[in-house]
């Protein structure tokens, strides 16, 4: 499925949550997918199945699956993203334009990042242009 850097400095569950965003984001996995088990996924990528139980907790926090329970974790609609997680982004964002100007990017170099970004998400995550 993907592989973890185990001598990165960003911890395993971080990498892992941000992976699976990643996955969720670029509808690799699909609203209502169900993801795999804690056993499986622990097993496939060797790690501890807590570390993979701590990253499902934390993507069910921000809003990203959801759980049945006997059932399994389950990639949340788009619709259920949390307005209160939406406002929060576009405030993060603001901040990070903002320095950016301030360390001289200007608006079309901006604009350009915003087209790259969308064109991202469009073709399932292939940066390498």
């Amino acid at each position: 499925m993907f592989q973890l850097d185990i001598r990165s400095r960003q911890p395993i569950y971080e990498q892992l949550v941000d992976k699976l965003k990643e996955l969720i984001i670029h509808e690799v996995f699909k609203s209502d997918d169900q993801l795999p088990s804690v056993r499986a996924l622990a097993q496939e990528l060797t790690i501890n199945p807590n570390t993979i139980q701590k990253a499902y907790r934390e993507l069910e926090h921000q809003g990203y699956i959801y759980s049945i329970p006997g059932k399994g974790k389950f990639v949340a609609p788009q619709s259920t993203i949390n307005n209160e997680k939406v406002k929060k982004m576009k405030d993060d964002i603001v901040k990070l334009l903002s320095e950016a100007m301030y360390l001289g990017m200007d608006k079309e170099e901006l604009l350009s990042l915003i087209d790259l970004a969308e064109k991202n998400v469009t073709r399932g995550g292939d940066t390498n242009d």
